[in-house]
C-alpha cells in the first residue's frame, strides 16, 4: 500500500502552477474589469487543481499499465512502482473529476453560463484520453496543444468569464501566453523522457522533434509570453508587469539550449512552474490594474 508521501508525489504537486495560474490571471482580468468574487475564484481554482491531480493520476494508470513507466528518471509513479494498485490509482483519478466535475456545476449554475458544462465535459474526456483509451493522443505528439488549449484560453476566459463576463484583449493576449509556458512544462518533461519514450514507442512531440529542435521549441515556449506582456502594454501599460519574470526565463532557456539533461531537467521542470506561476502572477496584478492604462 502506497504512504502518504508516494500519493502526494504521485500527484506530481510541481505542475501544480498549471492549475494555479490560469485562475489568477482570469481573476485578474475580473478585477480589471470591475467585478471581485473570491468564492467564484476559490471554485475555479477547485476545479482547476482537480484536474491537474486527475490527469496526474490518469496518466500514472495509463502508462502504468502500458509500461511506459517500468523505467524513468524522474519522480516516481505509483503504478510503474508497484507501490499501488492500477485500479486504486484509476479510483482515485476518477475521484478527482468528480470533485471537478461538482465545483464546476457549482460554478457554472452561479454563473449562469450553461454552455461551460459542454466545456467541462471536453476537459476531463482531455484529461483522460491524453493517456488512457487505445490511441491516446499524448502518444502522437499532440499533448503539447491539449495543454496549451485546456490550460491557457479555457481555463483563463473560463474563470473570468464565470466571474464578469467576456474579458477583453488583455486577458485573451494573457491567455495564449499562459498557454504557452505551461506548454513549456510538458515539453521540458518530455525533453528529458525523449529516451525511455522512444524505448516504449510514446511518439510524443518531443520524440518527433528530436532533441535539438526540442530545445529551441521549449526556447520559444518560455520566451514569447514576454513578447506579449510587451505588445499587451499597448492597450494597458501594467501588462509589463509580466516583464519582471523574464531574467528567470532567460535563464531557464539558457540552461536547455545549453544541453541541460537528465535530473538537471527535473530541475529546470520545477523551475519552469515556478516561472509559470510568476509570471502569471504579475500579469494578474497588471490586469487586476488595468484600469490605471
Amino acid at each position: 500500500m502506497a504512504t502518504v508521501a508516494e500519493w502526494v508525489q504521485g500527484a506530481r504537486p510541481r505542475t501544480l502552477p498549471t492549475a494555479i495560474s490560469p485562475v489568477l490571471i482570469g481573476t485578474g482580468a475580473a478585477i480589471g474589469g470591475g467585478v471581485i468574487s473570491p468564492g467564484r475564484a476559490v471554485l475555479a481554482l477547485i476545479v482547476a487543481i482537480a484536474l491537474v491531480v486527475g490527469v496526474n493520476f490518469a496518466n500514472d494508470y495509463s502508462d502504468g499499465i502500458r509500461g511506459t513507466d517500468d523505467v524513468r528518471v524522474g519522480p516516481m509513479r505509483l503504478v510503474g512502482s508497484k507501490v499501488a494498485t492500477p485500479k486504486t490509482v484509476r479510483g482515485a483519478a476518477l475521484a478527482c473529476f468528480s470533485v471537478a466535475g461538482l465545483a464546476g456545476l457549482t460554478l457554472v449554475s452561479l454563473s449562469r453560463q450553461w454552455w461551460l458544462i459542454a466545456v467541462g465535459v471536453v476537459c476531463v474526456l482531455g484529461a483522460w484520453f491524453y493517456t488512457g483509451g487505445k490511441r491516446p493522443y499524448g502518444y502522437a505528439g499532440l499533448g503539447e496543444v491539449a495543454v496549451f488549449l485546456f490550460f491557457g484560453p479555457v481555463a483563463v476566459l473560463g474563470t473570468a468569464i464565470t466571474q464578469s463576463g467576456l474579458p477583453g484583449a488583455p486577458a485573451v493576449v494573457s491567455a495564449i501566453g499562459c498557454g504557452l509556458l505551461t506548454s513549456a512544462v510538458l515539453v521540458a518533461n518530455n525533453l528529458r523522457d525523449i529516451p525511455t519514450d522512444t524505448d516504449v514507442g510514446k511518439r510524443t512531440l518531443a520524440v518527433v522533434l528530436g532533441d535539438r529542435d526540442t530545445r529551441r521549441l521549449y526556447a520559444a515556449l518560455v520566451l514569447l509570453p514576454f513578447l506579449l506582456s510587451a505588445g499587451g502594454a499597448v492597450r494597458s501599460w501594467p501588462m509589463l508587469f509580466g516583464l519582471l519574470a523574464l531574467p528567470l526565463g532567460i535563464a531557464l532557456a539558457r540552461q536547455v539550449l545549453g544541453g541541460a539533461d537528465g535530473r538537471s531537467l527535473i530541475r529546470v521542470l520545477g523551475q519552469t512552474g515556478l516561472l509559470l506561476l510568476i509570471w502569471s502572477t504579475t500579469t494578474a496584478v497588471g490586469l487586476a490594474l488595468g484600469f490605471l492604462g
